[in-house]
């Protein structure tokens, strides 16, 4: 009888952590700024970083659709094996809620084709070291993209060279490790980061990497995601599969924490 409880036990944890590790929880966080201009329309992004083997969900997408400016796919788009097919089809899927831009991952050169020629082939804007800058109503706003640190191919000076002074920056690197190299003088607003899938496994309060949040480093709001995707094993534990829809408005340094959404594992 105990070794049989015991079994079921494990049985029950396991298909717990594959649950985890598969549902499409959207997060909606709104951030205000003190410098982002009273008369500018609210600024939303749809940000998911380490996809990995996963095919991102239909129903989560509805979730953000007509809500999302842009899209941020914040790295670890594939991993070893991850057939061209599937990367291509998930990219779509993004495509089909705003214009999508990519800042690459420490694992996104592992596939055996040319993930940057698909990238350009599906009108995703690839970021490394550069900038995009637009404007929102009225104001310049630029999106900031560098290499994977881990690579050691972060430049945050190159990728400054032709933005405006008077933007509204926002920072996307893969790893949450470039917070670093932040100087006062790159004025950036807001940092989307991922690559730690908040320790992915966690027993309590213990993990290899700290859990997903967001933080704040003087006037800057630091979001580390805990990632849609898993590597390794298909499990998660205390670390939820997770995106972000970051809405940014104008006001005091704020952080509100709207709702937590979860749909069903219907793609």
């Amino acid at each position: 009888m105990f070794i049989g409880g015991m079994i079921t036990s494990f049985l029950v944890l396991l298909g717990y952590m594959w649950k985890e590790a598969h549902s499409n929880r959207v997060r909606h966080v709104t951030l205000s700024f003190p410098h982002f201009p009273d008369h500018c329309p609210p600024l939303t992004i749809f940000f998911i970083s380490d996809i990995h083997r996963r095919v991102v969900s239909f129903r989560m997408l509805e979730e953000v659709r007509r809500k999302a400016h842009l899209v941020v796919i914040g790295g670890d788009l594939v991993e070893k094996g991850v057939p061209e097919a599937r990367v291509r089809e998930n990219v779509r899927r993004l495509q089909a809620v705003a214009p999508v831009y990519f800042v690459w991952g420490n694992n996104d050169d592992e596939v055996d084709y040319d993930l940057q020629s698909l990238l350009e082939e599906e009108r995703v804007h690839v970021l490394k070291n550069k900038a995009k800058v637009w404007e929102h109503g009225g104001v310049p706003v630029a999106l900031i993209g560098v290499g994977d640190v881990s690579r050691k191919e972060a430049d945050i000076d190159r990728a400054l060279e032709h933005v405006p002074p008077q933007s509204f920056r926002i920072l996307a690197c893969h790893n949450p490790a470039i917070v670093a190299r932040l100087r006062e003088e790159h004025y950036i607003s807001l940092v989307l980061s991922g690559h730690t899938h908040g320790g992915q496994i966690r027993f309590f309060s213990i993990g290899f990497y700290e859990k997903g949040g967001l933080k704040w480093q003087g006037s800057t709001a630091v979001l580390t995601s805990n990632g849609y995707g898993t590597t390794g094993v298909p499990l998660r534990l205390g670390a939820p599969a997770e995106t972000h829809l970051i809405t940014i408005v104008p006001g005091k340094l704020t952080l509100e924490k709207k709702c937590l959404s979860k749909t069903g594992k219907t793609m």
